[in-house]
């Protein structure tokens, strides 16, 4: 924890998600991960998640008066990097990815109506949602290159498309929906709308969860195919305004990316502590442990070096956007985007090799973070978009 930068409420919040997660996530993970049933796993964590409102810690990203704890975004992300520490921590508190970002999203754009029928209950933990955006014809990097479409037909929208990697599509109550709306705007950017889009809707068929490295997953551990035939949704369930789409989806990528971010410092630390654990207590000889080998040093060293430096450079943009938005902050959100995803991978991958084989087995946490978060340098833009937007950015202090 970085003392310069914690505030007071932060300060007391942090021992007491600590404490929780210790408790009441960490025992059970692997046994509510591997578990092949979705409502055994539901009914698990809606246990847990009743724990968490007891213990005052419910929502610390939304406003005291929506039943939240009203921390900012910089607070939040400090608060998220405890929650990162188990797979299961974000969902815990209802403040899981894609739920957090549709909750900002809506909140700030959605109509009255909406809100209530969808932002509400969303709060409440009472449902879940997706988003949907990414198409498996197209290049993900380039969201001005969609097919899905949204035509005005008297007071309905009808929606088709084909979509994939919608992630918690599995048991979500409403899908928020980038379509194309304006096919003829001279804008690349003015084309797409978002819509929300209910998952009972005739039309909304889930396909399959795909499988990650051979893991289907299920819940909202899952990532869907959908396609949207002839799906009917009214005209008030647009989100803002038509052609607003893209815009929509910066504003929501760019809290959702410091989110990501600590996330991932928190899995970091939590591979860091596993691996310093087996470093100290695996022995290699009746007088030796793994730990006194100067490889094994090195690679906890260079963690530990990178994980302080990844945090400040995440709460320097969180910082940031607090204060100037995402627009101005778009060079430090790409900053960390590929920085902090490619820590994690450096910081499991070590922490892999000092267990030796346990490490790709399910017994420990490990594989199961290798598996799921390699991903972490593709979505929300790959690796090399942002390394070319931050790379632009520079160049252009030396440009006349």
């Amino acid at each position: 924890m970085i003392e310069l930068l914690v505030s007071e409420k932060v300060k007391n919040l942090i021992p007491q998600y600590r404490d929780f997660i210790q408790t009441h996530l960490v025992p059970h993970e692997l046994s509510l991960l591997s578990t092949a049933s979705t409502d055994t796993l539901d009914t698990a964590l809606m246990g847990i998640r009743n724990k968490a409102r007891a213990a005052g810690l419910w929502a610390p990203h939304l406003p005291e008066k929506e039943g939240g704890l009203g921390l900012n975004l910089v607070e939040f992300a400090q608060v998220s990097e405890i929650m990162g520490m188990t797979p299961l921590g974000h969902f815990a508190f209802n403040c899981q990815a894609p739920d957090i970002g549709n909750m900002e999203l809506l909140k700030e754009y959605a109509s009255e109506d909406i809100q209530q029928k969808f932002l509400a209950p969303l709060q409440k933990g009472e449902i879940r949602s997706c988003f949907s955006m990414t198409e498996p014809e197209h290049a993900g990097s380039n969201p001005r290159h969609l097919s899905t479409t949204a035509v005005r037909d008297g007071d309905h929208y009808v929606i088709n498309g084909h979509k994939w990697f919608t992630s918690s599509a599995d048991g979500a109550a409403f899908a928020i929906v980038m379509a194309v709306t304006n096919p003829d705007s001279s804008d690349p950017y003015g084309k797409a709308s978002m819509i929300v889009v209910p998952t009972d809707t005739k039309g909304f068929d889930l396909i399959r969860n795909i499988p990650i490295m051979g893991e289907e997953g299920h819940g909202y551990i899952s990532h869907a195919e959908i396609k949207y035939d002839d799906c009917r949704v009214p005209l008030s369930h647009l989100i803002h305004e038509e052609g607003q789409g893209f815009m929509l989806a910066q504003q929501r990528l760019g809290p959702g990316r410091i989110h990501h971010c600590m996330r991932w410092i928190g899995i970091c630390e939590r591979a860091l502590d596993l691996m310093c654990r087996r470093a100290v207590e695996r022995k290699i000889s009746e007088t030796e442990a793994l730990g006194h080998k100067q490889a094994i040093q090195h690679w906890i060293a260079e963690s530990r070096t990178e994980i302080d430096a990844a945090r400040l450079l995440v709460l320097d943009a969180a910082y940031k956007i607090e204060n100037q938005g995402s627009k101005a902050s778009r060079k430090e959100i790409s900053s960390i985007k590929y920085y902090v995803a490619n820590v994690l991978q450096q910081v499991l991958d070590r922490a892999i090799q000092v267990h030796g084989a346990l490490g790709i087995t399910d017994d420990t946490i490990l594989a199961w973070w290798y598996r799921h978060e390699r991903g972490a340098r593709i979505y929300d833009g790959p690796d090399e978009v942002h390394k070319s937007v931050v790379a632009r950015s520079e160049l252009k202090k030396y440009q006349s």
